[in-house]
């Protein structure tokens, strides 16, 4: 990763001492002055994945971020023995890596309640509710994929991992607003429909073989939405982006709130508890799963002997 610091000019020579004692840095450039707003010095270091969650917290005890600023990137490739002995010499695994600070902007960016966020799931539960009406397997995982709820769910793990209320606050809203603006508006395009004499009352007790399994929740469902979540954190720590994809076909949280949807349109309460009954056991077990597998990764990553660098005292180099 590299890290890009703007820092007071008196804090320079302490912040060049940290990343110099690091055996995870690689390249290190200071450009005194470089910075304008704020003003300073600017720090350039490429550094191992493992040894940037240390550096990170040991820059903001340093209090780089209140006056200064630290910017964290993910470098694609790097074509250089220094690089690749710094990788070796950084202890613990960069695939196994968690970097809080990255974790925590990003969930909080993507949970967001935002217009495109209301957007995409609005059109993955209408996708899921048009699957669920032509029995459509095909449709139904087209909405899965699209679907963003994943976001609020991480949002909401990590939070509680880490004390944050007032996130898991905005990701409880955004996940609650969002499915209940969805299925409003999903249930009123379903109604349109209805008028329209495309379907009627009859679809709720239609034999559907392909997307029947939305309205039946099991302990299978229970047993996926843990595995789901369990992914879903690794996929996101690791920042593993194929593997998400994969959360999302595995849970139906879309396709649950279609039916909801539809189910309040045609006056299907039986089948509205079960669908609700699917998307609560699926929101719950993403949840808790990913709650529990964010705390053992802290847990254990704190084990590792890694790059908690000591704060260099003032006037080191």
């Amino acid at each position: 990763m590299q890290l890009r610091v703007t820092v007071p000019s008196d804090r320079t020579d302490r912040v060049r001492d940290l990343f110099e004692s690091n055996p995870g840095t690689a390249h290190l450039v200071v450009l005194p002055g470089a910075s304008v707003s704020p003003p300073g010095d600017l720090v350039l270091a490429d550094v191992a994945r493992e040894s940037a969650d240390g550096l990170v917290a040991a820059l903001r005890e340093l209090r780089v971020h209140q006056d200064g600023a630290i910017v964290m990137s993910a470098v694609d490739a790097a074509v250089s023995s220094a690089a690749r002995k710094a990788e070796v010499d950084a202890p613990g695994d960069a695939a196994d890596a968690v970097v809080w600070e990255q974790i925590v902007r990003t969930t909080d960016a993507d949970s967001a309640l935002s217009v495109s966020y209301l957007a995409f799931l609005t059109i993955a539960t209408l996708l899921a509710a048009v699957a669920i009406i032509n029995d459509s397997a095909i449709l139904t995982i087209g909405a899965m994929v699209l679907g963003p709820e994943f976001a609020p769910l991480a949002a909401l793990a990590v939070a509680a991992v880490q004390g944050r209320r007032r996130s898991a606050r905005r990701a409880a809203v955004t996940l609650v607003v969002g499915f209940v603006v969805a299925i409003g508006l999903t249930a009123a395009v379903t109604l349109v429909g209805r008028g329209l004499g495309w379907f009627g009352t009859e679809l709720l007790s239609a034999d559907r073989p392909e997307t029947g399994f939305i309205t039946a929740p099991d302990r299978w469902s229970l047993v996926v939405a843990v595995l789901a979540g369990v992914a879903g954190v690794l996929s996101l720590t690791s920042s593993k982006s194929g593997a998400l994809v994969g959360v999302f076909i595995s849970v139906t949280t879309v396709p649950a709130a279609a039916d909801m949807a539809i189910s309040l349109a045609l006056g299907g309460g039986p089948e509205f508890v079960r669908a609700a009954t699917q998307l609560g056991i699926n929101l719950a077990g993403i949840i808790v799963a990913a709650t529990a597998t964010l705390a053992l990764q802290r847990a254990v990553w704190r084990r590792v002997p890694r790059m908690l660098p000591s704060v260099p005292a003032a006037g080191g180099h």
